[in-house]
This record gives structure tokens, sequence and C-alpha cells, in this order.
């Protein structure tokens, strides 16, 4: 009963917690990148967002980076800190950008992955990652 309320860090605890909320984020991002890829690689008329002016398709290949490959990064741990922040980026454009006027449920889930992102970002990917036998590996 003393550790269901225990306030101390287990770093095996910690590792397999950031192991599921990596793989859970990456998978659930996932599933906005990979019509997005479907959408940049298909034979219809490409119409995204452009809310910086640089183009349709431009747009949309930032938006295929960040959600697609660096959601795959995010995945399996690799690069993590670094590609958690495209991911960020486009999370903040889609809070302040896209939908600056829309109510706040519409901006509920890119808020939810921006702080997912944002933790990540502070904590790394934790023990179970590429990252951390790539690193281990160079000493």
């Amino acid at each position: 009963m003393k550790t269901t309320y225990s306030t101390n860090l287990s770093l095996p605890g910690v590792d397999a917690g950031l192991l599921v909320l990596r793989i859970g984020v990456g998978i659930l991002m996932l599933t906005h990148g990979v019509p997005k890829l479907i959408t940049l690689f298909g034979s219809e008329e490409i119409q995204f967002a452009d809310p910086f002016g640089l183009g349709e398709a431009t747009t949309l290949v930032l938006a295929v980076f960040a959600e697609f490959l660096c959601s795959i990064l995010v995945l399996i741990g690799l690069g993590t800190r670094l590609a958690v922040i495209p991911l960020m980026a486009t999370m903040l454009t889609a809070i302040f950008i896209v939908h600056a006027t829309d109510a706040f449920q519409v901006k509920e889930l890119p808020v939810f992955y921006l702080l997912t992102y944002t933790v990540l970002l502070i904590t790394g990917p934790g023990k179970y990652a590429l990252d951390f036998y790539w690193l281990k590996r160079k000493k």
C-alpha cells in the first residue's frame, strides 16, 4: 500500500512511462500525418491551409515532415528532443493561427499534443529509446 501513494521516483517506472507516452503520442500523431502523406503523393490537386504564405504544397510538406517523419522518430526514440521541435511548432501554428478564432474545444487536441511534446523536450525519451542506446554505444 505504501508504494501506491509513494512520491519517490522510480527510474524504471519513469522510463516505462516515457516509453508509453512516446509510443502513444507517436501513433496518435501518425493518424494525422499519414493522411497528409497520402494527399501529398496523391494525384489530386493539393488543397491545404497556407497560414504563412509559403504555398499550399510547401506547407503540406512541412506538415508531413512534422506529423509523419518526426512522429516516427519520437515513436522509436531517435533524436527525440530535436524531433519534437517541429511538432511543437505545428501545434503552435494550429492553436494560434489556423484555429485562432475557434472555440477552445477545437484547440484542445493541439494543446494536449503541445503539452506532451513539451514534456518530452524537457525529459528526453527515457532509457527505452534508440537515443539511450546510441549515446551509450558512443561512450
